[in-house]
């Protein structure tokens, strides 16, 4: 016999989820809107047939690793850094990297040496004006959400326990963009729902 979901439960799954569509009419001027930018940058990669690497650290990486998976469910040659089958980056390339508090050494490091190889450079951060790794993007895609440069700011003004702590907010709004983007994205390189199934690993 099924059981409702306790009130509490649905309530704070709305408040999640409000919280992080938010997010999405926070203005991003002077940078373009983060959907438009990445949807553009990857057609354009895409019909260059070029290939497209992904780094994050943490949770980000987790949020980009999923990203990865679904750009190949829609034909494009992806890769995550440090898999072992990744190949070298080239000038045809794009570096999709997250550095939502601004920075990270590794991060720092591995945008660096993209383009040093004269490859793109996507990044995504919460801090376009600030962040260490700006300094090595080609474009900066901007999501105006909270990360774990800001949360204790935050959580003192509100003088409460945040529903999402340090970078959730962040990661979460990742998520919904990278959603986004596939739909969008499978929509201009005219992927059909089957074709983009017939992708999916069968072993599993």
């Amino acid at each position: 016999m099924a059981t409702e979901a306790p009130s509490s439960m649905l309530s704070l799954a709305s408040q999640i989820c409000n919280h992080i569509a938010s997010i999405f009419s926070k203005p991003t001027g002077p940078h373009p809107h983060p959907l438009d930018l990445m949807v553009t940058t990857l057609s354009t990669i895409a019909a260059q047939k070029g290939h497209v690497f992904l780094y994050g650290v943490g949770r980000e990486g987790l949020m980009l690793k999923a990203l990865c998976m679904r750009l190949a469910h829609l034909g494009l040659a992806t890769h995550f850094i440090f898999d072992m089958t990744t190949p070298p980056i080239t000038s045809n390339d794009l570096l999709i990297a997250s550095a939502g508090p601004g920075g990270f050494s590794t991060v720092d490091a591995l945008c660096s040496v993209a383009r040093s190889y004269d490859a793109k450079v996507l990044l995504l951060t919460a801090q376009p004006e600030t962040g260490s790794c700006v300094k090595q993007a080609s474009v900066v895609c901007y999501v105006p959400a909270q990360t774990m440069a800001n949360d204790r700011d935050d959580a003192e003004k509100e003088n409460s326990r945040p529903l999402l702590p340090m970078g959730s907010v962040y990661e979460g709004a990742l998520f919904v963009l990278f959603e986004m983007v596939i739909y969008r994205l499978g929509e201009v390189l005219g992927q059909s729902p089957e074709a983009i199934r017939s992708r999916h690993t069968n072993l599993e």
